[in-house]
């Protein structure tokens, strides 16, 4: 795991509002690196290399077949997750009281 999966690691592992998560999950023929079951919930934490355009295009695929199957994908940076892990952590609590709401994300 990058620092920043692990700062969110340190968050998830115990849960959030009842639900657990796993790490680095398959889904399909796709790894999640965390994923609530319950909520369909996949968080994605993106480094330098996800910024290149042939490597953003294939997450926009991925993503958009994930979201096909019904889940709800959260993305952060590596740098939103090292400068302020508790607003990620945050967003992480308000997505998972919209899918548990409405059934719906939010948008971050």
């Amino acid at each position: 795991m990058t620092d920043a999966e692990t700062i969110i690691w340190r968050h998830l592992k115990k849960g959030i509002n009842g639900l657990k998560f796993r790490r680095q999950h398959p889904i399909g023929l796709y790894i999640a690196d965390f994923f609530c079951h319950k909520a369909r919930l996949i968080i994605e934490v993106d480094g330098l290399i996800h910024s290149k355009p042939e490597i953003k295009e294939v997450d926009e695929s991925r993503q958009k077949e994930l979201e096909s199957w019904g889940y709800t994908i959260i993305r952060f940076t590596n740098e939103q997750v090292m400068k302020n892990a508790e607003e990620v952590i945050n967003i992480i609590i308000e997505n998972i009281s919209n899918i548990n709401n409405t059934g719906k994300e939010s948008t971050q």
